[in-house]
């Protein structure tokens, strides 16, 4: 496929993040399998697309000082464990199988992110934080991101603000900040077992970096919460079209 469809997709993706802040590995990873990237790869150029595009986030958000690195780093520590089994899953399990498993479960991911989103701040879970479900929290996580690349932002996020009663601000630092560290952990894996397209992650990124500037800068007139809302039917609908393409 002409390099440039990839380099519109990029784009596309980073226009809407930076419009929004939400939808970029839920759109990304269905994207690339419905343009013909098989599911493996798709998710192994996803997490590397992810590691260089969050780069960008945690510099800007460490000069402001909005990162918990102490919830940060015990979010990462549940995960390692999960990143560890997941290398092993992966590589035990017969390649076309897991190209099914990974679709249906990417749908299933897609479908609980956007209930979630869409469900975000309208309801408070009565439990009591504790540092041993940030660490559950990350192993859960972990797994899931290891699998489809997705669910690590929303996830995340919901837990922190309607458990944990985290100020949103630090929320998307910590977010972007451990969803780096699992991305690029998780990257390691697929690109042990060679299911990583480097050409293709180059063109999304170069689409993605004057996506995110317009988005950014288009942020400032759009209804914000509006855009998030559609954009998270539209993943609720990708999740729904995938499960029941199966």
């Amino acid at each position: 496929m002409n390099p440039l469809t990839f380099v519109g997709l990029g784009f596309l993706v980073g226009f809407l993040v930076g419009l929004t802040g939400v939808g970029g590995g839920a759109l990304m990873t269905p994207s690339l399998i419905f343009l013909g990237v098989e599911p493996l790869t798709a998710v192994g150029t996803d997490l590397l697309y992810a590691t260089a595009t969050r780069i960008f986030g945690v510099f800007f958000h460490g000069r402001k000082g909005r990162i918990r690195y102490d919830i940060a780093l015990r979010l990462f520590a549940g995960s390692v464990p999960a990143v560890v089994l997941g290398g092993i899953i992966l590589r035990e399990i017969d390649r076309n199988a897991l190209n099914d498993y990974l679709t249906l479960l990417l749908g299933a991911i897609l479908v609980v992110s956007a209930v979630l989103s869409l469900l975000k701040g309208e309801f408070h879970v009565p439990v009591r934080p504790r540092w041993t479900y940030v660490y559950l929290l990350g192993f859960i996580v972990g797994l899931t991101v290891q699998f489809t690349s997705v669910g690590a932002g929303v996830i995340v996020s919901f837990t922190l603000m309607n458990v944990a009663r985290l100020d949103p601000k630090e929320v998307v630092g910590v977010t972007i900040t451990y969803g780096l560290a699992l991305s690029a952990l998780s990257f390691l894996n697929y690109a042990g077992m060679g299911s990583v397209d480097y050409n293709l992650a180059a063109a999304l990124i170069a689409g993605t970096v004057p996506g995110v500037y317009l988005g950014t800068h288009v942020n400032r007139i759009a209804d914000r919460e509006k855009l998030k809302r559609a954009i998270n039917v539209i993943i609720l609908l990708i999740g729904l079209f995938t499960l029941l393409s199966e």
